[in-house]
């Protein structure tokens, strides 16, 4: 009683203040407690184990196939001689195919679905001038080389669509078809870096080129930060808890995230700087293209047809930048029309 009767002679004021500082105290706990409790509930956070193997994700089988000096994992579905190679983006995983692996194994292909350089299990050579475009265009040479195939599909999505496009420009092999996904023709590209609005959304690139920092910023906690931007990114769903687990393991694979931020420090500046990549493309091109697409403007695409001769473009409205993923049926179905 004697306590009850002290806190009852605290004049209101004091009482409202002190009650105060409690909520306050007790919010900031609450909040602190929360933010760590969903910080450790993020995908990004690796924990050493993955739920499901890609080869399960992707109903492929896993193959190593050498080519171009290296080594590179291929998830590998159907059979026969016409061959579709799936070239993935940054920072992902041939996992990000998914969704098209089956779907193109059942319209005939052979498919290979690859980690390129850097990723995955595949080779990791250490050094910048590594990931130039020649060598990244050399090793989808060295893949249909090692193939036997007698006809391509070659289909990229962001990074691995700027590799499909210098491929194909530079005809290293003869295509029967050529995809894209979000990501322009290189030229257009560089157009399109002349307005501020894709300067500004390109501007991480330049950070990129710093050493030591932007690799931690990739890696730390198993790519917590990358993958946190990918779920918010694109719609719910788009990429489940075993598939964001298998990018967090390869996100903090030693070496990796440098490995992938060498592609931006040599082949991204090649590309705004090689005077071969006007010639024309041969191959009939489809171009898949989500309109949300939070790093490329739409104004990348103006000016496509110039440079490829039998040019297809399909606009996905309420689509964001991972394409695959984002919107997998309506790729698939665009897909089923050209191939």
């Amino acid at each position: 009683m004697p306590v009850l009767r002290r806190r009852e002679a605290f004049p209101p004021i004091v009482a409202d203040r002190q009650a105060g500082r409690k909520r306050r105290d007790f919010g900031a706990g609450l909040r602190s407690h929360e933010r760590r409790r969903s910080l450790r509930g993020l995908p990004g956070l690796w924990r050493g184990r993955v739920s499901a193997s890609a080869e399960e994700i992707l109903h492929a089988r896993r193959i190593m196939v050498p080519a171009n000096g290296l080594d590179f994992e291929v998830f590998e579905a159907g059979e026969g001689d016409k061959l579709a190679i799936l070239l993935h983006g940054f920072p992902l995983h041939a996992v990000s195919w998914r969704h098209q692996v089956p779907f193109l194994a059942n319209l005939g292909y052979r498919v290979w679905a690859v980690n390129q350089r850097g990723y995955g299990a595949s080779s990791r050579p250490p050094n910048v001038e590594d990931y130039t475009l020649e060598t990244l265009t050399g090793d989808v040479a060295g893949l249909i080389d090692a193939s036997g195939a007698r006809s391509v599909a070659l289909l990229g999505h962001d990074w691995g669509g700027f590799v499909a496009w210098v491929f194909a420009i530079r005809r290293i092999r003869p295509l029967d078809r050529l995809v894209t996904l979000n990501i322009p023709h290189p030229l257009c590209f560089r157009r399109a870096l002349q307005g501020w609005k894709q300067k500004l959304k390109s501007s991480y690139s330049g950070f990129f080129q710093i050493p030591v920092i932007p690799d931690w910023l990739l890696s730390v906690s198993g790519g917590a930060l990358p993958l946190f931007m990918l779920r918010h990114d694109s719609r719910q769903g788009a990429f489940p808890e075993d598939v964001l687990e298998i990018y967090s393991a390869n996100l903090a694979s030693p070496g990796a995230a440098t490995a992938m931020l060498n592609w931006y420090r040599a082949a991204g500046r090649e590309l705004l700087e090689a005077p071969d990549l006007g010639a024309p493309i041969d191959a009939p091109t489809l171009v898949l293209w989500g309109e949300k697409d939070i790093a490329l403007e739409l104004s990348s695409l103006d000016g496509t047809e110039r440079y490829v001769r039998d040019f297809r473009l399909e606009r996905l409205p309420n689509v964001s930048h991972w394409t695959l993923e984002d919107a997998p049926d309506e790729v698939n179905s665009r897909l089923k029309g050209f191939l």
